[in-house]
């Protein structure tokens, strides 16, 4: 779309009115039963996907979300590693050979 002169503007009206929509959508879950907050984060990838201003209201969400996942993967990590330690030691502890 970006690289033809004649579509530029539509797309950028086209994806401004989609993302205004999913944020109004938001905007009234949080009021109605339904993933307000959720609506509104993706109504404004959904600008950010055109508009600079958007880009950077939703760099420090996306930074927080990478944290989260990074936080997530650790503690699943940690379980994990706990688990088959744990599993080992009863394993030693009855004499049971590993299932492999």
């Amino acid at each position: 779309m970006h690289t033809h002169p004649a579509l530029h503007l539509p797309w950028r009206v086209l994806v401004g009115t989609v993302g205004t929509l999913v944020v109004l959508a938001g905007f009234a879950m949080m009021v109605l039963p339904g993933p307000g907050l959720a609506s509104v984060i993706l109504g404004l990838v959904i600008f950010s996907t055109e508009f600079r201003w958007a880009q950077r209201v939703v760099r420090p969400a996306r930074v927080l979300f990478m944290r989260a996942e990074q936080y997530g993967m650790r503690l699943k990590e940690d379980v994990f590693r706990r688990f088959r330690q744990r599993r080992a030691e009863r394993r030693a502890l009855t004499g049971t050979p590993p299932h492999e």
